[in-house]
C-alpha cells in the first residue's frame, strides 16, 4: 500500500493507480497540457476540477524538492505549490516503484517552448528574459540558492504587458539565511552554461532566429540580474544636501515591484555625507495594495495596471477626497465585476480575468482613437470579445492532445498539445498581443534601470 505524505490531502487521490509507472497510466486519467523538457516522468493528472502535475523522482529528491518548495511557498517566492509525496510503491510483481511528487497546476501557465514555437517577436523575448532576472532576483533575496537556473525549469504568465516568471523544479536548491556573492555567482554560472545550451537548442529547432544570438540573450541575462541586483542591494553615498535621494531609492525600489521594510542609513560625524543601503527588500508592492482594496490576486504588473484604472476612475468619478477603500469597493462592484460578467463563459478559460481586463483597457483605447470618442469599458467588451478574445489560442486544458491523430492532421504546436490539431494547410492561430506588436530593440524598459533613476530625479 503506497504512503501519501501531505500538508492538503486531497482523497481523491487514493483511488489512483500508484502500482502502474506514471508513463504507463491510462490516457482517461490525463490531461494535456503544456510542459517543458525534464530528465524525469511527468504527467498532468485530474480529479475532479483539481490538477496536477506528478513527477516520478527518487525518494530522497522528492522529499528534498517537497519541502523547498514549501519553504518557497511561505516567503511568498513565485514557485509551483506542493501538494505531496506518494511513496512506497510497487508494480504487480512487487518491483519497487519511484514515488511520484506532486504539485498543483499553475493554471494559465506556459513553458518556454510554447511561447518559442513557431518563432518569437524581440518584445517578447526581452519581456521573458525580464521576467527570468526578477525570479532569479527574488529568489536570493530570500536567501534560496537555485542550482540549476535553466529556462525548462521555468513557468511564465502573462502579465499586463510582461511575463511573469515562476520556479517549477527544485531538485537542486538550498535555503540560507543569506546568500554570500560567492553562492550568487555560483548560481550565475550555472545560468551562463545552461541558458546557452538552451537557447542553441532553440536555435537549433528553428525557434530562436536572426537577429538573436545566444550568446548576446545570455550576456544580456547577466548584465539585466546585475543592474537589478545593484540597485536592490548596492549601497549608495551622497551629500546631507541630497536627502530626497533617500525617497527616490524607495521609489525606484517600488516601480520596479519592490518594497523596502528596512533601510540601512549612515551619516559621517558632520552629516555632509549620507550612505544607504536596503537591508529588507520584498517582492509584490503593487500586489499586496491591490489586494488590500479589493481582495483580487493578481500578478505584479496586472495589480499596477488596475491600480491605475481604479486611480483613473478615481479622479473621472471626482471622489479624490473619499477613503481609497471605498473607492476601490465602487470601482470592484461598478467597473471590474460588470466587465468580467459580460465575457462568455466558454471564454473564460482564454485569459485569467486580471489578463483579461489589461487586453481589454488597450482594446478600447484603440478603439476611442479610431471612434475619436471615448468609449465605455462595457461598451469595448463586445468587440474585444469578437475581436481579440476568441480567437486567441486556449491556454487551458484539454484531452486532445493525447489522442491519436487522424491522417493529414497535426498539432498546433507540438510543444503544446492542449492547443490540439489542424487540418492540413490550416494556419495555426495568433495571438495578436504577440504577433502584431511592433518590433523592439533587445533593450528592456520594464528594467531600465537607468532611466528609472533619471525619472526619480526629474521627479
Amino acid at each position: 500500500m503506497p504512503k501519501f505524505i501531505s500538508a492538503t490531502p486531497d482523497s481523491r487521490l487514493l483511488p489512483l493507480p500508484w502500482d502502474t509507472p506514471l508513463a504507463e497510466w491510462p490516457v482517461d486519467l490525463l490531461v494535456a497540457l503544456p510542459r517543458g523538457l525534464s530528465r524525469h516522468v511527468v504527467r498532468f493528472i485530474q480529479v475532479g476540477d483539481s490538477v496536477y502535475a506528478a513527477k516520478e523522482v527518487v525518494e530522497h529528491l522528492a522529499h528534498h524538492e517537497y519541502r523547498l518548495l514549501q519553504d518557497l511557498n511561505r516567503l511568498n517566492i513565485p514557485a509551483v505549490e506542493p501538494v505531496g509525496i506518494i511513496t512506497d510503491r510497487k508494480d504487480a510483481s512487487g518491483e519497487r516503484l519511484d514515488p511520484i511528487l506532486l504539485t498543483r497546476h499553475l493554471e494559465f501557465s506556459l513553458p518556454y517552448r510554447s511561447l518559442f514555437s513557431p518563432g518569437v517577436k524581440q518584445g517578447t523575448v526581452s519581456r521573458l528574459l525580464d521576467a527570468m532576472v526578477v525570479l532569479i532576483a527574488r529568489l536570493h533575496v530570500g536567501g534560496f540558492k537555485w542550482g540549476d537556473v535553466s529556462l525548462s525549469n521555468i513557468l511564465f504568465r502573462r502579465d499586463a504587458g510582461e511575463f511573469a516568471a515562476y520556479l517549477v523544479d527544485a531538485e537542486t536548491g538550498e535555503v540560507h539565511a543569506r546568500l554570500s556573492d560567492g553562492q550568487r555567482e555560483q548560481d550565475l554560472d550555472v545560468a551562463r552554461t545552461n541558458l546557452y545550451g538552451d537557447f542553441l537548442d532553440l536555435q537549433a529547432g528553428g525557434m530562436l532566429l536572426e537577429p538573436f544570438d545566444p550568446i548576446q540573450l545570455v550576456e544580456n541575462i547577466i548584465f539585466r540580474y546585475q543592474e537589478l541586483w545593484q540597485e536592490l542591494t548596492g549601497v549608495e553615498e551622497f551629500s546631507g544636501s541630497e536627502m530626497e535621494r533617500i525617497e527616490g531609492r524607495v521609489r525606484r525600489l517600488n516601480a520596479l515591484g519592490f518594497d523596502v521594510a528596512e533601510m540601512d542609513i549612515e551619516t559621517d560625524e558632520g552629516g555632509s555625507v549620507i550612505r544607504i543601503q536596503p537591508k529588507v527588500v520584498d517582492a509584490g508592492h503593487h500586489q499586496r495594495r491591490l489586494m488590500k482594496l479589493t481582495g483580487l490576486d493578481t500578478e505584479e504588473n496586472q495589480a499596477r495596471r488596475l491600480l491605475n484604472a481604479l486611480d483613473a476612475f478615481r479622479f473621472r468619478a471626482g471622489r479624490g477626497h473619499c477613503d481609497e477603500s471605498v473607492v476601490a469597493h465602487e470601482w470592484l462592484t461598478q467597473v471590474f465585476e460588470p466587465v468580467m460578467q459580460k465575457v462568455p463563459e466558454e471564454l473564460r478559460d482564454k485569459r485569467e480575468p486580471a489578463q483579461v481586463f489589461h487586453e481589454l483597457l488597450d482594446y478600447r483605447w484603440y478603439m476611442s482613437q479610431r471612434e475619436h470618442r471615448d468609449v465605455p469599458l462595457v461598451e469595448a467588451v463586445t468587440g474585444y470579445v469578437h475581436d481579440v478574445l476568441q480567437r486567441l489560442p486556449d491556454e487551458f486544458m484539454s484531452q486532445d492532445g493525447l489522442l491519436p491523430a487522424s491522417e493529414g492532421q497535426r498539432l498546433v504546436n507540438p510543444y503544446d498539445p492542449s492547443q490540439g490539431f489542424m487540418d492540413e494547410g490550416e494556419a495555426p492561430p495568433h495571438d495578436p498581443w504577440e504577433d502584431d506588436i511592433d518590433e523592439v530593440p533587445l533593450v528592456s524598459t520594464y528594467l531600465d534601470i537607468a532611466a528609472l533613476r533619471a525619472k526619480a530625479v526629474s521627479d
